[in-house]
């Protein structure tokens, strides 16, 4: 502590004593004394006291990987909705292709003496990615708090939905139809709800009689292009139906399928993953596996509270249930699956 307040007070230029007052929240300290001791403890890594950094400006960032995706404005609208509630303001934070990094933002926003962080859909649910922001964070101690399933070793509280419910109510629902060639289009391999996914689609398919081997398992980036690209991989094996692990993948898998000839549902059957915005006013309207938005935000916002407040908070992982929203893209299996081949090849000659 000693060391902390002398290195603080030469770099600002003043008394121990007075770096001491301002720590303490005493009196007698001029508002730009005390504005240039807190800067100094950020640029010198200390943490600020819980009470200071809660009571400056209660801001709270929210880091995002995009904002394409529908799902990430609606977690955006509850997240930032639960904070205003709360009497705190969002600092939301994208990132772009090329442009500001995840490790940028998080530098950023300790630079405003945020009061804790959300993340949602970031680098913590990827296993390659760099992870040294978060633990930066938690060696600060900042409030955090993660947004669906990260790699094992962060420790921050999670809020997730469940996938392996989500991927058995889309596994069921094309079984029940009659499929049994399906497909996964899934996210890259080193990111952990698709690792989840893939694990509990092969159980799944196991114990319905399903086949599932590696040739109807394709990865893909979160993009409608690359969903279409990784889905006409998945139609030239013969697939009847695709799980996607986005509704942007299985936007993407429609158009392949609609490219390759075929026909949405009559020869292939599509469901996504999410439910975002519109995906009832798609052609034909997308069957998809609803993450319930509301409930899992505000559950985020009040985990992230209970921390800014002082509350003891486990690291645990809080899983939420998601739902089946059955809509259009999905029928019953072609009784005749060599005809869609075979009106694909005519259209192609």
């Amino acid at each position: 502590m000693s060391r902390r307040l002398a290195e603080v007070a030469r770099k600002v230029g003043v008394s121990e004593a007075t770096v001491s007052r301002v720590l303490n929240g005493k009196p007698g300290v001029s508002d730009q004394t005390r504005e240039a001791v807190l800067t100094a403890l950020d640029v010198l890594g200390y943490e600020r006291p819980t009470k200071l950094r809660g009571e400056r400006a209660r801001l709270v960032g929210l880091v995002l990987p995009e904002l394409q995706n529908p799902i990430f404005p609606a977690f955006a609208e509850v997240v930032g909705g639960a904070l205003a509630q709360q009497g705190f303001t969002p600092v939301l934070c994208t990132q772009t292709a090329g442009g500001v990094s995840e490790e940028d933002y998080v530098d950023l926003l300790l630079g405003q003496q945020v009061s804790g962080i959300v993340f949602a859909g970031g680098h913590y649910a990827q296993r390659d990615a760099s992870h040294d922001h978060y633990r930066l964070l938690s060696g600060r101690k900042l409030p955090v708090v993660l947004i669906n399933a990260s790699i094992e070793e962060l420790a921050f509280p999670r809020v997730s939905c469940d996938d392996v419910v989500a991927v058995e109510q889309a596994l069921g629902h094309l079984v029940s139809l009659g499929h049994t060639r399906i497909g996964l289009l899934l996210g890259p391999a080193d990111h952990v709800p698709s690792e989840r996914k893939l694990q509990a689609a092969r159980e799944v398919a196991a114990r319905l009689g399903v086949d599932l081997d590696d040739r109807l398992v394709v990865r893909s980036t979160y993009s409608l292009e690359a969903g279409q690209a990784s889905a006409t991989r998945l139609l030239r094996h013969g697939v009847t139906g695709i799980v996607c692990a986005s509704d942007p993948l299985a936007l993407g898998a429609i158009r392949a399928v609609r490219r390759s000839g075929r026909r949405v549902p009559d020869d292939v059957s599509v469901v996504g993953y999410d439910d975002s915005a519109f995906m009832n006013c798609t052609e034909p309207p997308l069957t998809t596996v609803r993450q319930p938005i509301d409930a899992m935000g505000r559950a985020a916002i009040d985990l992230l509270v209970a921390q800014i407040r002082g509350a003891a908070v486990a690291n645990d992982e809080l899983l939420f249930e998601p739902e089946l929203v059955v809509r259009g893209s999905t029928g019953p299996a072609p009784t005749a699956p060599a005809a869609a081949g075979e009106r694909s090849a005519a259209l192609a000659r």
